[in-house]
């Protein structure tokens, strides 16, 4: 009899440490899946944002390097994620001239304020490339410009997975982007040089040529 409870007491014994073993398993396991998942942005800890996915926190293109790398300047991709839209251009180098064409047509508050865009900004060279009589005649027409520039924005934040294809725009017209990886070219004609810039309720593609909506 006592061989007997002896026996029993090892199984249990060992039963019980099979299911600590078990439990030590799962909350292993729990944690990890948990520390792959993009973090929300109400999370505090640094450790989640660490962990996000690539697609949606990496730059690409060579006008990136025109990009202030220090996180103190306005216009690094530090200071632009955590602002959103037409703050967040104000303060790139690259984009001056768009900044200008945004504020004459009054459309600070509706880009700052709009909820998951993407918009593709034309550099200050883009600008350049219309005839200079052409560019202060379309400044000087206020809705020829909101026409243009609303142009350039889609609704949803678009990853670089997302890119290719046709979007619908806030002027009411179509774009087509076409290409993969880091080469997209916008209706054919404006390549993207800066690509996937965040900031706070938007997706950046910054591109070389000034986009003009369809007839």
């Amino acid at each position: 009899m006592r061989a007997t409870k002896l026996t029993a007491l090892a199984a249990a014994t060992l039963f019980s440490i099979s299911l600590a073993a078990c439990g030590s398993d799962e909350s292993s396991t729990s944690t990890g899946s948990g520390s792959g998942t993009t973090a929300a942005p109400t999370m505090t800890t640094a450790a989640p944002s660490m962990a996000a996915p690539t697609d949606t926190m990496t730059n690409f293109g060579p006008g990136c390097a025109a990009v202030p790398t220090d996180p103190a300047n306005a216009g690094s991709f530090e200071a632009m994620a955590a602002v959103p839209v037409a703050t967040a251009a104000s303060g790139n180098p690259l984009l001056s001239t768009l900044v200008s064409a945004v504020k004459k047509a009054d459309l600070v508050d509706s880009l700052n304020s709009a909820d998951q865009i993407t918009v593709f900004a034309p550099t200050n060279d883009a600008f350049k490339k219309i005839p200079a009589a052409d560019l202060k005649k379309v400044l000087a027409d206020k809705k020829t410009l909101t026409d243009i520039l609303t142009y350039h924005v889609v609704t949803g934040k678009l990853t670089p997975a997302d890119l290719a294809g046709t979007h619908k725009t806030l002027q009411g017209g179509e774009l087509s982007v076409s290409g993969s990886g880091e080469d997209f070219k916008v209706d054919g004609a404006a390549a993207v040089i800066c690509g996937n810039v965040q900031t706070a309720n938007a997706n950046v593609y910054i591109i070389d040529t000034v986009l003009m909506p369809k007839s």
